[in-house]
C-alpha cells in the first residue's frame, strides 16, 4: 500500500488540502463563517439543488433505459452481439466535452433536430439528461449485465417447477442477487453525473450549472478562492456519505453466489417477447447512441463548400483556427496519446499494487484504503487541477512546467478503473496455489510472477485499455495544466467551441471526430482479450 498511499497523498490530498486551506484561511486564520456566507446565497443552493436532482434524474433514467439491455447481453444470444457491447462502451470512454459537442450538433442551433423540426433542446435540462444516459448506458450494462450473464438460470427455473410466476421467480431469486451490481452500477452514474462538467459546461449554457460547472466559474473566471473552497468541501461531504451508505448497503446485501460460465447462460431468443426486446434494444442503441455519434461525424464534413475533408486539413494549420491555439490543433492528437500513455503506465503501477494490496482483506483500514481511491471520480477535478498549479511549483516537487504534471492528473482518474477490473481477477484467485508455491520454496516475487501474473495478464491489458481511453479524455483538472502549445485533445476541442465562427465549429467537431475514432480503435482491441471471467458485475 506504500506507493498508492503516497501518490494519493501527494498527488490527490495534499493539492485539494492546499487550495481548500488557501481559500478559506486569511493570514493563517480559518474563515469558518465563509462556510455560512456560501451556503446561505440563494443562487448558490440552486446550484446545490439543480447537481442534487439532476443527477438523481440522470441515475434513475439510466437504469430504466439500460436495465433491458442488460438482460439482452447477458441472456440472449444474436449475431453481431460482441461488436454491439462494443459499441454501446464507446460514450463511456469518450471525454465529456465530445459527449457534449455530439448532443449540440444533434440538439442544438443548426442540429439535426433544429433542421427537420426546428426543435431546440440545447440549453434545457431534457439536453443534460440525454447526454447523461448516452454517456452512462454501458455503466449499467457492463456492471449489471456482467454478473447477470453469470448467475445460474436453472434456480429461477427451479422457482419456477414449485409455483412461482415469472416476475415471481426473477423477484425472490434474481433480483436479491443482482442488488450488489445495481447497487454499484447506479453509484457510478451518480458520481459521473453529480460531478457533471464538460456536459452541462456545453449544453447547459448560463442557466445551469452544477457544482463542477460553479466551482469552475469561481475558480477561473471570478477568482474567488474562498466560494469555490466551500462548495470543493460540500462536494467532497457529499461523495463521501454517498461512498459510505453504498459501502454500507452492499455489506448488508453480499451473499455467496453460484456462478457459471457466461457461455451456458445466453439463449437465442425465444417468443414474442424476447424477440420484441431485443428489437428494442438494438433501436434504442441506434437512436440514442449512434444517432447522435453519427451527426457528430457528418457536422465534421460538411463544409462550406459542400462535404469534404476541409475541416480536417484546416487542423493543421495554427493560423486556420483564428489564433485560438500556439500551434496547429492536428499535434493535440499526438499529444494526447503521449499522455495517455505515461498516464496508463502510472496508473497500471500504482493501482496494480493497490489492487494486490486490497485482496488480502485486512480489515478496516484496507476497506478505507478502497474507498479512497474512488474519491478522484468524485471530487472536483477542476479543485485538482487548480490544486497542481499552486502546490506543485516548489522543490522537490516544482512540475509547473514539466510535461509530467497532465500524465499524473490523468492517472488519478484512470487509477480507479485499474482496481475495479484487476481486484474481482486477483480476489478469485486460490489462495492454496500460493500457499502451494510457496511451500516449495519460490520467492513471493516468483509466486506473483507464476501463480497470479498469468491469471491476471488480460484483465492487466483490459485495465490498461480502460485507463488510456479516460486519460484520453479527462477534460476538468487538464483544462488547468495543460500548456497553450501543447494542448490535449479535450482541451483543443472546448476552446475551439468557446470561438464564434462556422470554423471554429467544424474543426471541433473534426477533432470531436478523430477523437472518438481513437477511442473506438482502443475500445475494440480491449474487447477482443478483455476475461472471459470476472467473477463480478465490475467493469
Amino acid at each position: 500500500m506504500a506507493v498508492p498511499v503516497a501518490f494519493f497523498a501527494v498527488f490527490f490530498a495534499y493539492p485539494v488540502a492546499a487550495i481548500t486551506g488557501r481559500g478559506l484561511t486569511v493570514d493563517g486564520v480559518w474563515q469558518f463563517g465563509r462556510i455560512g456566507e456560501v451556503l446561505g446565497d440563494p443562487d448558490i443552493r440552486g446550484v446545490l439543488w439543480f447537481t442534487t436532482w439532476q443527477a438523481l434524474a440522470s441515475t434513475g433514467l439510466t437504469l430504466l433505459i439500460a436495465l433491458p439491455a442488460a438482460y439482452v447481453f447477458a441472456r440472449l444470444d444474436f449475431p453481431g452481439k460482441q461488436l454491439l457491447r462494443a459499441v454501446v462502451t464507446v460514450p463511456f470512454v469518450l471525454p465529456t466535452v465530445v459527449v457534449g459537442t455530439a448532443f449540440l450538433a444533434l440538439l442544438g442551433r443548426g442540429g439535426l433536430l433544429d433542421e427537420l423540426w426546428g426543435v431546440r433542446l440545447d440549453t434545457s435540462v431534457w439536453a443534460i439528461l440525454l447526454a447523461h444516459v448516452f454517456f452512462n448506458y454501458a455503466v449499467v450494462v457492463r456492471t449489471v449485465g456482467g454478473l447477470w450473464s453469470q448467475l445460474d438460470p436453472r434456480q429461477e427455473e427451479a422457482a419456477r417447477v414449485l409455483g412461482a410466476g415469472r416476475f415471481a421467480a426473477w423477484r425472490r431469486v434474481t433480483l436479491p442477487a443482482l442488488v450488489p451490481a445495481v447497487a454499484a452500477a447506479a453509484l457510478m452514474v451518480f458520481l459521473f453525473t453529480f460531478t457533471s462538467f464538460g456536459v452541462v459546461q456545453i449544453l447547459g449554457g448560463p442557466a445551469y450549472s452544477t457544482l463542477e460547472v460553479e466551482i469552475y466559474r469561481q475558480t477561473a473566471q471570478f477568482l474567488d478562492l474562498p466560494t469555490a473552497a466551500v462548495l470543493t468541501l460540500v462536494q467532497f461531504a457529499a461523495v463521501g456519505a454517498i461512498l459510505a451508505v453504498h459501502a454500507w448497503t452492499v455489506r448488508r446485501r453480499e451473499s455467496a453466489l453460484k456462478l457459471v460460465d457466461p457461455s451456458r447462460t445466453a439463449r437465442k431468443p425465444r417468443g414474442v417477447g424476447q424477440w420484441a426486446l431485443l428489437g428494442g434494444v438494438l433501436a434504442t442503441v441506434a437512436a440514442l447512441i449512434l444517432v447522435p455519434l453519427g451527426v457528430l461525424v457528418e457536422r465534421s464534413l460538411d463544409g462550406p463548400d459542400g462535404y469534404g475533408l476541409g475541416y480536417y486539413r484546416a487542423l493543421q494549420s495554427a493560423g486556420a483556427s483564428g489564433g485560438t491555439f500556439l500551434v496547429p490543433p492536428l499535434e493535440a492528437v499526438w499529444n494526447s496519446l503521449e499522455y495517455a500513455l505515461a498516464a496508463t503506465a502510472i496508473a497500471l503501477v500504482v493501482g496494480g499494487l493497490a489492487a494486490a494490496a486490497l485482496t488480502r482483506r485486512a480489515g478496516r483500514l484496507v476497506r478505507g484504503f478502497d474507498a479512497l481511491l474512488m474519491l478522484p471520480l468524485g471530487v472536483s477535478a477542476v479543485t485538482v487541477g487548480f490544486g497542481f498549479l499552486i502546490t506543485l511549483d516548489e522543490p522537490p516537487l516544482d512540475l509547473r512546467t514539466s510535461w509530467i504534471l497532465v500524465p499524473l492528473a490523468q492517472a488519478l482518474v484512470g487509477v480507479p478503473f485499474v482496481v475495479r477490473t484487476m481486484l474481482p481477477v486477483l480476489r478469485a484467485v486460490d489462495e492454496r496455489l500460493r500457499e502451494a508455491a510457496a511451500v516449495l520454496g519460490a520467492s513471493p516475487l516468483r509466486v506473483w510472477r507464476e501463480v497470479d501474473l498469468p491469471m491476471v495478464r488480460r484483465a492487466l491489458l483490459v485495465a490498461a485499455g480502460f485507463a488510456f481511453a479516460v486519460s484520453l479524455g479527462e477534460f476538468g483538472a487538464t483544462v488547468f495544466i495543460a500548456r497553450p502549445d501543447n494542448p490535449t485533445l479535450p482541451v483543443a476541442v472546448a476552446r475551439l467551441l468557446g470561438r464564434a465562427g462556422d470554423l471554429n465549429y467544424g474543426q471541433a467537431m473534426a477533432l470531436s471526430t478523430i477523437l472518438m475514432v481513437v477511442c473506438a480503435v482502443a475500445l475494440l482491441v480491449l474487447e477482443r482479450m478483455r476475461p472471459d471471467r470476472s467473477g463480478s458485475g465490475e467493469f
